[in-house]
């Protein structure tokens, strides 16, 4: 089931089973994606790491994530693009902007609860309905239903993910960090550089991140760019110089030095692994 308007807005909810996997693996500019995992066991590659997702995990992935299938399984896939719904313009109303899609060095999974899960099964069938109802209201309600599932999987998402622990000044200073994270990456390498695009401390950010008990904001940032590193060495035909250019690293040495520390081989090395070489 597709919909698409008359000013390049697109949205469609599909099934995807073992003769059909075209919907996930499918790059298409600017679209973001819901999985629903619908059977237990789901193998998939991720930017060349290995993922397995069970019955009722949803995860969150964007224009920039190279899937591969391993196993298979089956699953419900919702897609949409920018024209049909900004989860960046709408982000006071639904709280979403780094957390669900952007900013994220890993991929967000959730699992809902039984009372959620029923939520969640409502809206979407709703969700397919609406495709049948060719009028005027088509789209609008799209949209109602599309940010319904939004609000509902980032609330799961806060939950189990985040924690009650951290305030919501805090939230939303890890959630503005991570954004501009994944904006530029490429030439802001500092935890400094952000701060002063936030207006805050490199302390106060050290700080909000403490709270949440896992990475530091620098090894957020190097996460971000390691994940570009790896897509871009395993997936195109780049010169690693050049990659390390794109990256922001004025010398192809600096990168190495910076890839093999993370990575524990070296880029040339990584490269080799998807050509099968030693």
């Amino acid at each position: 089931m597709i919909f698409e308007g008359n000013s390049g807005e697109y949205f469609d909810i599909q099934q995807v089973k073992s003769n059909n996997y075209n919907p996930l693996t499918a790059q298409r500019n600017e679209t973001l994606k819901i999985i629903w995992f619908k059977s237990d066991g789901a193998e998939l590659i991720i930017d060349s790491q290995s993922y397995i997702f069970n019955k009722n995990e949803i995860i969150f992935l964007t224009q920039f994530h190279q899937v591969s299938i391993v196993s298979d399984f089956e699953a419900e896939i919702l897609r949409f693009n920018r024209p049909f719904y900004c989860v960046i313009d709408h982000d006071s109303e639904v709280s979403c902007k780094g957390v669900l899609f952007y900013g994220s060095s890993e991929i967000p999974r959730i699992k809902m609860e039984k009372q959620e899960l029923e939520v969640l099964e409502t809206v979407w069938k709703l969700s397919v309905f609406e495709f049948e109802m060719q009028d005027s209201l088509q789209m609008e309600m799209l949209q109602m239903m599309l940010k319904r599932i939004l609000i509902l999987c980032t609330r799961v998402y806060k939950k189990c993910c985040i924690g009650e622990h951290v305030d919501t000044q805090q939230h939303d200073l890890i959630r503005e960090f991570n954004y501009l994270v994944e904006k530029h990456f490429k030439t802001k390498h500092a935890v400094s550089d952000y701060a002063d695009l936030l207006y805050k401390s490199p302390k106060t950010i050290s700080n909000s991140f403490k709270k949440l008990g896992s990475k530091s904001p620098l090894q957020f940032i190097h996460d971000r760019i390691m994940l570009e590193a790896r897509r871009l060495l395993w997936y195109t035909e780049q010169d690693i110089s050049e990659i390390a250019y794109d990256l922001g690293y004025s010398d192809i040495q600096s990168f190495s030095r910076f890839f093999k520390k993370n990575q524990l081989i070296s880029p040339r090395e990584y490269r080799n692994l998807r050509e099968g070489k030693n």
